[in-house]
């Protein structure tokens, strides 16, 4: 597909940026974030782009389902640009969508591609035919599972049934969880959201996040409930120096920041620092800002540090369904020896008496609780604050022996929540 362009047509814009990550994700391997980035819906109308978003996500997660349901209507697979846009017409057809505006919007796209205009036919009659079943047909379809190179290790560390519970809640469209720079009840109230077990604010119909009231004013941000219990777990006080190793785009910088620390946030991008910078002038939260490779920098005597990890982040899939498609796990690797050093510099740079919160948004315990046995092996008296991890919201069931593991499947009847895990590490007389 080239370039997505906007024009003041019947969704054919939306659709064929939507249609555009779809194929970045399944044919390129790049993330949605990475296609974004690079510009992608830059010359798309706020609504348009918005639109885009949400219908390449959709695709995305329901991706099996998409192929189940078109299976009985092709007798071969077409090249992957015509099978990206069947996937992406029936998942609309599925969500409900009118099947006559959904055929006619993917057969204008079909039809002015070189490469797929002879495929037109071929679109249009097959999605017509999906358009005729009965809505309980698409019920009936079977929730998608994860690709195997995931779903092996994710089956040897938590069971088969957790798995299945994972990927059910992985299915469904997530909602929307803030966090309150203020009140999270008087939050809750005002935007008639749940206030959740740990101080969460979930929106199961949030709408366009910018418009909802307090944003413009800085009173909340986004947030996953379950990456928001890192910096609760850190329990910083006012005036002590904190260290944000991997800060961008800042969530938990605010949420340092609002306790009174003295903040220092760090990241290697700057065009991510750019967005927190941004969330940090929207909230009227102070941080000092620094661009620099976390394992070069070297200013030590931090009271607590918060070390937000690089890792393979499946546990955001329920939020970024284009993973499984966009990785194979090559690069895990890498990531996990990168964690480790990150962990020995992190230690490095406390006071005596200081305390490092490491975490990882995986579901991969060799993205979490190895890393902490294997630091507990390196450093003599370093010691795993386990206390540290019970705070109000945690179920105790969620604490292992390494530290705090967090699940999808975890609140599944509430929507679930993002797969992390949490420690808190203090170095003893000999270490640090």
């Amino acid at each position: 597909m080239t370039q997505p362009r906007t024009a003041p047509d019947d969704g054919i814009a939306a659709r064929r940026a939507a249609l555009h990550l779809v194929e970045q994700a399944t044919g390129g391997q790049r993330l949605l974030s990475e296609t974004i980035g690079a510009g992608a819906l830059e010359r798309l109308s706020p609504p348009d782009r918005a639109r885009a978003q949400r219908l390449a996500t959709a695709t995305l997660r329901q991706l099996p389902r998409a192929d189940r349901a078109l299976k009985p209507y092709l007798a071969k697979q077409p090249p992957l640009a015509v099978r990206n846009a069947l996937r992406l017409g029936a998942v609309e057809i599925m969500e409900g969508a009118a099947p006559h505006g959904v055929v006619n919007a993917m057969v204008q796209i079909m039809s002015r591609g070189k490469r797929t205009q002879s495929y037109k036919g071929l679109v249009n009659a097959v999605l017509r035919k999906l358009g005729d079943q009965p809505p309980e047909a698409f019920a009936k379809l079977p929730v998608p599972k994860l690709p195997n190179w995931l779903r092996g290790p994710m089956v040897a560390a938590w069971g088969r049934r957790a798995v299945e519970a994972m990927e059910a809640v992985q299915a469904e469209t997530p909602p929307l969880d803030l966090t309150a720079k203020g009140d999270p009840a008087a939050l809750a109230e005002a935007l008639g959201g749940d206030l959740m077990p740990t101080g969460a604010v979930r929106l199961h119909e949030a709408g366009q996040v910018s418009a909802l009231p307090g944003f413009d004013a800085g009173e909340w941000w986004v947030q996953d409930a379950a990456a928001a219990l890192a910096a609760r777990v850190l329990d910083a006080k006012p005036g002590e120096r904190v260290l944000d190793m991997c800060a961008a785009p800042g969530g938990k910088t605010m949420q340092l920041a609002a306790t009174g620390a003295e903040v220092t946030a760090l990241d290697l991008s700057e065009t991510r620092l750019g967005r927190l910078r941004e969330n940090l002038d929207r909230t009227g939260l102070e941080a000092r800002v620094v661009q620099a490779d976390a394992l070069e920098f070297d200013e030590a005597g931090y009271d607590a540090i918060l070390l937000d990890a690089p890792c393979s982040a499946t546990g955001t899939i329920r939020r970024h369904p284009d993973l499984p498609h966009a990785k194979d796990g090559a690069e895990f690797g890498a990531l996990i020896e990168l964690q480790a050093e990150m962990i020995d510099h992190a230690l490095g740079l406390l006071k005596p008496g200081g305390r490092l919160v490491f975490c990882t948004c995986s579901l991969l315990p060799d993205e979490g609780e190895v890393q902490v046995e294997e630091a507990l092996e390196r450093h003599a008296g370093l010691q795993n604050d386990l206390a540290a991890l019970e705070r109000p919201g945690i179920e105790p069931g969620w604490i292992g022996a390494e530290g705090l593991r967090l699940r999808p499947d975890f609140w599944a009847e509430r929507g679930g929540m993002d797969g992390f895990f949490i420690a808190c590490l203090r170095p003893g007389a000999r270490d640090g």
